[in-house]
């Protein structure tokens, strides 16, 4: 799970939102990456966004899980209607689960923006390096292949 936020204390935001991937039933939070700090994907007259990357054991159904990290990210103010890749006080990806494969009006997996944002395989790369993304690549395999491009990238702690 992909987690981030640039909005009324990005670090606070981050670190509630991990806290309450945890305290979702069924899920537990089994590995976390350290705090990245990034400049934005979208609009670039927004704040740095931090990012950080969760792995999670869960007996949820994909589509089940994804519902309750829409809940969390409403819960801490989110709000869907705004600019897309606009600030946001927390955005919780559901990047893959497992080895699923599928494609729904709600959601795809594996998420189909991994290979292309550093600040989502930089801090997965420190957390599961071999993790088999798409097909043959693994997390060190799309880290590579990126270029360095314009989008900076800073780990916090």
């Amino acid at each position: 799970i992909g987690v981030g936020s640039n909005l009324d204390d990005p670090v606070k935001q981050v670190r509630q939102g991990i806290e309450a991937l945890d305290d979702l039933a069924q899920t537990s939070v089994v590995l976390r990456s350290g705090l990245y700090r990034s400049s934005p994907m979208g609009p670039q007259d927004q704040p740095e966004f931090i990012n950080a990357v969760v792995a999670v054991m869960t007996q949820l159904e994909p589509e089940s899980l994804l519902a309750m990290m829409m809940a969390i990210e409403k819960s801490q103010g989110r709000d869907r209607s705004a600019e897309r890749w606009g600030p946001r006080t927390l955005d919780l990806d559901l990047l893959a689960f497992s080895s699923v494969e599928m494609a729904t009006d709600e959601l795809t997996l594996p998420h189909p923006g991994i290979a292309q944002r550093i600040f989502v395989l930089l801090p997965w790369l420190e957390i599961a390096p071999c993790f088999r993304v798409t097909g043959a690549k693994t997390v060190e395999q799309l880290a590579r292949s990126l270029p360095g491009g314009d989008v900076k990238i800073q780990k916090l702690e």
